[in-house]
């Protein structure tokens, strides 16, 4: 009998609650976040955590009308 996937019914947890939240953001994140605050004029921060980039995208992905 073959596996049956079923849909991740799990919802996507607050930044603040993330186990690896208070790491260093990652490569990807900073990337992109350059990539949004160019576009929205704003200046990133250099020693955000994870958290506080994926906040920061989220913020400016609404600023900017990307993303979601």
């Amino acid at each position: 009998m073959a596996d049956q996937q079923t849909p991740d019914t799990n919802p996507e947890k607050d930044p603040s609650e993330w186990v690896t939240g208070d790491e260093p953001m990652t490569g990807a994140q900073d990337s992109y976040l350059h990539t949004l605050a160019q576009e929205a004029q704003v200046e990133v921060p250099e020693d955000l955590n994870k958290a506080d980039a994926s906040r920061m995208i989220d913020d400016l992905q609404e600023q900017t009308g990307r993303g979601r």
